[in-house]
């Protein structure tokens, strides 16, 4: 096992970055994204639905990333994190970036196949990794 401190230290980080993504989605969204979304001045030159569903789809990026950073510091929190595991933590979190994307520009928005790209390739290395039995230290000591 990991020094117990730095276990403790990435497990409060992993806390803080999980509680942190769920008020941003929480409050951001409903009192930043909605009145602003439903502003009737609110016109863009590619239209206000692919608009709004931009500005939703990245804001919840943010979150969405901040939860793949708690699961890296959770598999981080051991002394031999599986490398195989934090790849697979960002695979998930470009995965769920790809479907925000679609999902919320009917796949008008250019990013999704990027996001669905580096998701594969995150899945691909995770399972070489895995198979290879890498594993990355714990950079503290």
């Amino acid at each position: 096992m990991a020094d117990p401190g730095v276990r403790l230290v990435l497990w409060s980080a992993a806390a803080l970055a999980a509680a942190v993504g769920v008020a941003h989605s929480w409050l951001g969204a409903r009192y930043l994204l909605a009145p602003v979304l439903a502003a009737p001045e609110w016109r863009m030159v590619l239209g206000r639905g692919f608009a709004n569903g931009t500005l939703v789809f990245a804001w919840h990026l943010t979150t969405v990333a901040w939860f793949a950073a708690a699961l890296t510091f959770v598999a981080l929190a051991s002394l031999r994190a599986p490398a195989a595991a934090v790849l697979a933590a960002w695979s998930a979190a470009f995965l769920v970036h790809a479907a925000l994307a679609f999902g919320y520009t009917g796949g008008r928005h250019l990013a999704w196949p990027v996001f669905l790209a580096i998701a594969a390739l995150c899945t691909y290395a995770a399972w070489r990794v895995h198979a290879t039995h890498v594993a990355v230290s714990v950079p503290f000591r």
